[in-house]
C-alpha cells in the first residue's frame, strides 16, 4: 500500500507534545493501533502520528478511505471539526480552527455568490442574494469553538499580531489568552522581550498594557473663590468620594489579578 504525507497537511493541525507523543506511543506499543487511518486516495488525512510510530515499531494498522472529500477544502474542514470534538484541544486552539473553519466557509460562500451572480439575469440578483446561505457570525463562531465572543476577539487579535514566541507562550500555557492579546498590542520586539522574561514578566506587562489603556479621571473642579460654606463642604465631600472611588477601583484590580494570577495557576497545574 503507498500511503503519500503531505507536508503541509501533517503541519494543519498543531502537532503532539512530547509527553502526549509519548503516552500515544506506549498505547500503540502495549494495545496496537485500534483507529483506522483515513486516507483521500493515498493520501494520509488522519493518524500522521499513529501512522510514524507504527512505521518505527512495525506496528500494523487499516486505514479507511473517506469518500466524501471533493476538494482540499473538505480535508481541511474534515480534519478542523475532527480535532474541534476533542476534550484535550485548549481554548485557544479551538479558537484557531474554529477561525481558519471562518475563512474556508466565507470564502466559499462568497465564490458560490459570485458564480450564481455571473450566472443569473441582472432582475433576479435581488432574489439569488436573499437566498444565500447566511456568512457565519462572530458568535457562531465563538460556539463553534465554545469560547466567548470576547474570546474569540481575543484569539483573532493574537493570531495577527503577536510574535510567534508569544504564540508559543500561549500554546504552552504560559500566558492566558486575555493577558497574551494585551501584550500583542505592543511592538513585536517588546512582546519577544516580555516572553524572554518569563511568566511573572509577562503577567506584569499585560496589567501595564490593560492600565494604560484606561482614560485619566478629570480632577474636579475647585470652588469658586468667593465660595459659600454649604460650597466649601461639597467641595470637599466631592474630594473625599473621589478618593474612596479611586480606593475602591485600586482593589477592584488587584482581585481582578489575583482572579486571572489563580486561574493561570490553577491551568499549569
Amino acid at each position: 500500500m503507498t500511503i503519500t504525507i503531505n507536508e503541509d497537511l501533517r503541519a494543519y493541525i498543531d502537532p503532539l507534545t512530547e509527553g502526549e507523543y509519548a503516552a500515544l506511543e506506549r498505547s500503540l506499543l502495549s494495545e496496537g493501533c485500534r483507529d483506522a487511518l483515513v486516507l483521500w486516495g493515498d493520501l494520509l488525512v488522519d493518524g500522521h502520528n499513529r501512522y510514524s510510530i507504527c512505521q518505527e515499531h512495525g506496528i500494523p494498522f487499516n486505514t479507511v478511505q473517506n469518500q466524501t472529500f471533493q476538494s482540499m477544502d473538505d480535508v481541511h474542514l474534515w480534519m478542523i471539526d475532527n480535532h474541534l470534538g476533542r476534550r484535550s484541544v485548549s481554548d485557544f486552539q479551538r479558537g484557531i480552527l474554529a477561525l481558519r473553519k471562518k475563512e474556508i466557509v466565507s470564502a466559499r460562500l462568497a465564490q458560490a455568490q459570485a458564480q450564481r451572480c455571473s450566472a443569473e439575469p441582472a432582475g433576479a440578483e435581488v432574489a439569488t442574494q436573499s437566498g444565500a446561505d447566511p456568512v457565519l457570525t462572530r458568535e457562531a463562531v465563538a460556539r463553534t469553538a465554545r469560547v466567548s465572543s470576547a474570546t474569540l476577539g481575543q484569539i483573532e487579535k493574537i493570531q495577527k499580531t503577536a510574535a510567534p514566541e508569544l504564540v508559543s507562550a500561549v500554546k504552552a500555557g504560559v500566558i492566558s489568552i486575555n493577558a497574551a492579546a494585551a501584550v500583542a498590542s505592543l511592538p513585536g520586539e517588546k512582546q519577544v522581550a516580555a516572553v524572554a522574561g518569563g511568566k511573572k514578566e509577562l503577567r506584569q506587562v499585560a496589567r501595564q498594557v490593560r492600565e494604560a489603556r484606561v482614560p485619566p479621571k478629570p480632577e474636579p473642579a475647585p470652588p469658586p473663590s468667593d465660595a459659600t460654606p454649604d460650597q466649601l463642604a461639597i467641595h470637599r465631600l466631592t474630594l473625599l468620594v473621589a478618593q474612596i472611588t479611586e480606593e475602591r477601583d485600586q482593589l477592584k484590580k488587584k482581585v481582578q489579578h489575583l482572579t486571572v494570577a489563580l486561574a493561570e495557576a490553577r491551568g499549569g497545574q
